[in-house]
């Protein structure tokens, strides 16, 4: 990926400076180490150019924004169900994968984006539902840690039945899009467009949730199903239905984050496990705050970006769990978490 790659010439570069001390060949600063061109005088001494270290912050903060997105849209899901039914779906990662491979699938038979997308999409509300009637409805008032091992065997479930279709299941994938590969400029800035699309997308679905919640009459009546089911239900309000409704859209929306992240990595059976860093991207913002998941979401993905650059090899993938640590005993409740009290 471009970005990627003008991160890994600032790389290169910040190497040359460091060994800049011992007898090199002849010219062999001089050479160009990415199309910025030769390194300046003042770059080969033991100090840095201001410029340049803030440019390689833009560049990685940019990049862990569009990483925080993909987590966010995974921590919506979490949120979403826990906000309606008070359990946690760990299948999320996977309904994620899902949704990824329903995409790769559709453009394969020969469709355009422009329809795969949108029936992928449809596609996987349907099964969030269906999952909701069918296995997560007839447990509901059992005690949480059984709501909990049945999300974690479907997530093991929907992984093995991937590996069992034949032609896809045991590859890597990827979906072709019409910006796949481009890059904008902006001066000495590399920005790839599929991480602005990634950006972009995410951040017209939370004002199209936004308004959803806010105006729709749907909005309305999952909000007052969140906050008090019983009291929702004297009031008329279908309770069970609208559960269903969050787990479709749950679903949908992780779909949405497989298909955004499929133009970037491969897809594959196992990149569900990607939902275990919206996790604490969930837990970071508050477990029962939507705007809280895309903050975390966007908090962890920056935090993984700067700590796989600057930090030693292996601290990227316990970064996310350094800061809910940290979130944990700084403020229990998440940034956006509300503080509830029971009466005993």
């Amino acid at each position: 990926m471009a970005a990627v790659a003008a991160i890994a010439a600032v790389a290169t570069r910040r190497s040359a400076r460091r060994h800049a001390s011992h007898p090199v060949p002849s010219g062999a600063l001089d050479s160009p180490n990415s199309e910025t061109g030769p390194l300046p005088r003042t770059a080969r001494g033991k100090g840095r150019p201001a410029q340049e270290t803030r440019l390689e912050i833009l560049q990685l903060t940019i990049s862990g924004i569009a990483l925080g997105c993909i987590y966010a849209l995974i921590a919506l899901g979490f949120v979403l169900i826990y906000k309606a039914t008070e359990t946690v779906n760990f299948a999320q990662g996977e309904f994620m994968m899902l949704g990824a491979f329903a995409g790769v699938v559709l453009t394969m038979l020969g469709l355009p984006l422009v329809l795969a997308v949108p029936l992928t999409v449809a596609g996987m509300a349907g099964f969030g539902m269906l999952v909701e009637r069918l296995a997560i409805r007839p447990i509901l008032g059992q005690p949480q840690f059984t709501v909990v091992m049945l999300t974690i065997g479907m997530g093991y479930v929907m992984r093995g039945l991937i590996t069992m279709v034949p032609g896809i299941g045991a590859g890597t994938h990827t979906l072709p899009v019409p910006y796949q590969g481009m890059v904008w400029r902006t001066g000495a800035l590399v920005l790839s467009v599929e991480q602005v699309a990634v950006i972009g997308v995410t951040a017209a679905l939370c004002v199209v949730l936004y308004l959803v919640f806010r105006y729709s009459r749907i909005g309305v009546a999952m909000q007052a199903s969140s906050q008090n089911q019983l009291a929702a239900y004297y009031m008329g309000i279908p309770v069970r239905r609208l559960n269903g409704l969050v787990w479709g859209l749950s679903a949908s929306v992780a779909a949405i984050a497989g298909l955004l992240l499929a133009p970037i990595t491969f897809v594959h059976a196992s990149m569900g496990m990607l939902g275990l860093k919206a996790f604490p991207a969930a837990v970071v913002g508050g477990f029962g705050s939507l705007p809280g998941a895309i903050v975390g979401g966007l908090v962890i993905g920056v935090v993984e970006s700067l700590a796989g650059f600057y930090l030693p090899e292996g601290f990227k993938d316990v970064a996310a769990y350094v800061v809910v640590l940290i979130m944990l005993v700084v403020k229990p409740n998440g940034l956006f978490g509300e503080n509830l009290r029971k009466k005993v």
